[in-house]
């Protein structure tokens, strides 16, 4: 009983498959955005900049990253006052 309401709403929705709409866009004119032209630029230098501000950090900071107490850590004279 269900079904062929079911099939009567999804038969007046249009949808369309991915290639039908792969197929379309391709057809239609598309004028390069902001995107298409300096996408790919702005990506590249963004990560250039990351990987920069990494390794200066890593390298000139002077953080001590994991350091080891071995060696290190000497135990207190024992006061009997």
């Amino acid at each position: 009983m269900m079904f062929p309401l079911v099939r009567n709403a999804l038969s007046s929705l249009r949808i369309r498959s991915i290639q039908q709409m792969r197929a379309r866009q391709s057809h239609s004119k598309h004028s390069p955005d902001f995107h298409d032209k300096y996408g790919d630029i702005l990506l590249a230098g963004g990560t250039a900049f990351c990987v920069a501000v990494w390794l200066f950090t890593a390298t000139q900071v002077g953080i001590e990253w994991n350091p080891s107490p071995v060696g290190r850590a000497t135990p207190k004279e024992w006061n009997d006052e």
